[in-house]
């Protein structure tokens, strides 16, 4: 495993994290029962990742409590980010009292005293400015200790650019894959204010491991694609797949092209079992070569920047 420098530097980060939204979660993700999640979560610490993001309402706060569970032994030697405006029941509230409300809860369900980031949870673009009461309350928090690091969680190049310019966001997570390119416009900047960069989506929720074809039927959140996209991203994944010829597998192709930018810190892929999160692991061995980036650049300005492809 290789690490990246995160908010405190005496803890850096892994550079393939924990996404924790599959933890407690049987809703959208594959069941797994709380003793092989807490061991799952064990294990990849143990294996080099210090790195964990989660939510309230990943699995209605399951996926907090059971992270806290996992790592309430080795709390000083991990790194978790969590996120705020979404309540655990799935409710909207970015009120000063709901976030106060929200990251007391996950200090008790994390079993810990303090965060290492917390992010608003995909704002209205309105909500990133210093003067609204949203990152003013974060800001607040920050100063107490609480927390460590804040910003965002966004999808989109125009809400990096507000969040960089009008806020001191340290934190941003951001939507960055082979097929969601626009938001690296904006990394540049990001490194220049040294604001940290965790990628979410890396696998464009699986597409891009290869193992879903025009056939493939999907349940959970993955059923919010129509037939047509189904179809699309099909053709995009078999445009890409020659990658898997040099890395061994299109899952490594992807997570190496993220880690080729200097300016991500950690990138966030969900982790079911162990033998995926050793998988994952491997794109740490090798860096992707310069021209294979640009390849993938010029795939995204022919294939997608006019066309983008919905979440």
């Amino acid at each position: 495993m290789n690490y990246r420098n995160f908010i405190d530097p005496s803890i850096k980060a892994s550079e393939i994290g924990f996404g924790a939204w599959q933890l407690g979660n049987a809703k959208d993700w594959s069941s797994m029962s709380d003793d092989d999640a807490i061991q799952l979560v064990q294990t990849t610490y143990q294996e080099g990742c210090t790195f964990f993001d989660t939510a309230p309402g990943y699995g209605q706060g399951k996926s907090e409590k059971l992270l806290g569970q996992a790592l309430s032994s080795i709390r000083s030697s991990v790194l978790i980010n969590t996120k705020v405006g979404h309540r655990a029941d799935g409710q909207p509230d970015f009120t000063a009292s709901g976030i106060d409300r929200s990251i007391q809860e996950s200090l008790d369900r994390l079993q810990t005293s303090y965060l290492d980031s917390v992010l608003l949870h995909n704002p209205p673009s309105e909500f990133l400015s210093s003067d609204h009461i949203a990152i003013k309350t974060l800001a607040s928090l920050h100063e107490k200790g609480i927390i460590h690091g804040y910003g965002a969680s966004v999808d989109t190049y125009q809400d990096m650019l507000l969040l960089l310019e009008q806020t001191e966001t340290t934190v941003i997570e951001v939507l960055f894959n082979i097929f969601h390119q626009e938001t690296k416009e904006a990394f540049q900047l990001a490194k220049q204010k040294g604001v940290k960069l965790i990628v979410k989506v890396p696998l464009d929720s699986g597409w891009l491991s290869g193992k879903y074809d025009r056939h493939s039927q999907f349940t959970g959140v993955r059923a919010r694609w129509s037939k047509d996209i189904i179809e699309r991203r099909a053709m995009l994944v078999d445009k890409i797949r020659y990658l898997a010829n040099h890395h061994g597998s299109l899952t490594l192709a992807a997570l190496r092209f993220l880690l080729a930018h200097e300016a991500v810190t950690t990138v966030i892929p969900g982790t079911t079992s162990i033998a995926s999160w050793r998988e994952n692991a491997k794109a740490c061995d090798q860096i992707m070569p310069q021209h294979e980036v640009l390849q993938l650049y010029a795939f995204f300005e022919n294939e997608l920047k006019n066309n983008p492809l919905p979440w």
